[in-house]
């Protein structure tokens, strides 16, 4: 039998809180639909992260029964996404899908009571050298940047669900920017990380990207973002900062 959830205690409970169905189901706003059958649950969001997505959780008798009506309902745009062997096999049972790539997801949950604050929480912010929000007007630099030393970012300045930039300026510019991005309630999002070319090498990504991490946990309780596998630069910023990854793999209608 699937259901379709309708309250996000429901979804939950369902998937344990997992993180990845969490953050994809938006708190169930902006058009995202969730169902459970068994012990798995995929939560159907539209446009997160610049593409539909269908996050998967559970096994792979019911999340392929989950799947498979969830396109039905949904249509072809949106793309099964989970735990690397999950989605495989859920692949490989649906002859309609084919493997779209892998890469990680790294989390960075709260932390545990009497450890201390959050990475980066409570840190001073906005001067010289130090990490900021950015107001509005500092967009367009922004954008200049990450045209240059990240074109490829899915968040940039404008994008829906780009919620706010941080940044770190010094006396010759903006030299790193990261953004929190299609954040959940109990999630937080970090995404459109770079730094620009000149300012490398100084450990400015890891300054930034430690403080804003440290935002999201204390505002939402855990933080969490994307990367590809073989990107070993960035995943040690991450993991240092104390994120923990699990591989993940994405199929598409083919």
């Amino acid at each position: 039998m699937i259901a379709e959830l309708s309250r996000l205690d429901e979804v939950r409970s369902a998937c344990g809180d997992d993180d990845l169905l969490m953050w994809a189901a938006q708190g169930l706003s902006g058009g995202v639909r969730v169902w459970a059958s068994g012990e798995a649950v995929v939560a159907a969001s539209p446009g997160l992260s610049r593409r539909d997505r269908l996050a998967v959780w559970g096994g792979a008798a019911c999340a392929t029964r989950l799947v498979r009506h969830a396109l039905s309902e949904m249509g072809p745009s949106y793309r099964p996404v989970g735990e690397a062997g999950l989605v495989a096999e859920v692949t490989a049972r649906l002859a309609e899908l084919e493997v779209a790539g892998t890469f990680w997801w790294m989390s960075l949950p709260a932390p545990a009571p009497g450890s201390g604050s959050a990475p980066g929480s409570g840190d001073a912010a906005g001067g010289p050298d130090e990490a900021g929000w950015l107001g509005p007007e500092m967009d367009a630099e922004v954008a200049g940047l990450l045209a240059a030393a990240a074109p490829d970012s899915y968040a940039v300045p404008g994008v829906p669900g780009v919620r706010r930039w941080a940044g770190v300026r010094t006396g010759a510019g903006l030299a790193a920017v990261a953004a929190e991005a299609w954040s959940a309630p109990s999630v937080g999002f970090l995404a459109g990380v770079a730094t620009a070319a000149r300012f490398r090498g100084r450990g400015l990504a890891h300054r930034l990207c430690r403080w804003v991490s440290g935002e999201m946990v204390a505002a939402r309780g855990r933080a969490a973002l994307m990367v590809d596998e073989d990107n070993r630069a960035a995943i040690g910023v991450y993991e240092r900062i104390g994120y923990r990854h699990r591989p993940l793999m994405a199929s598409r209608v083919a």
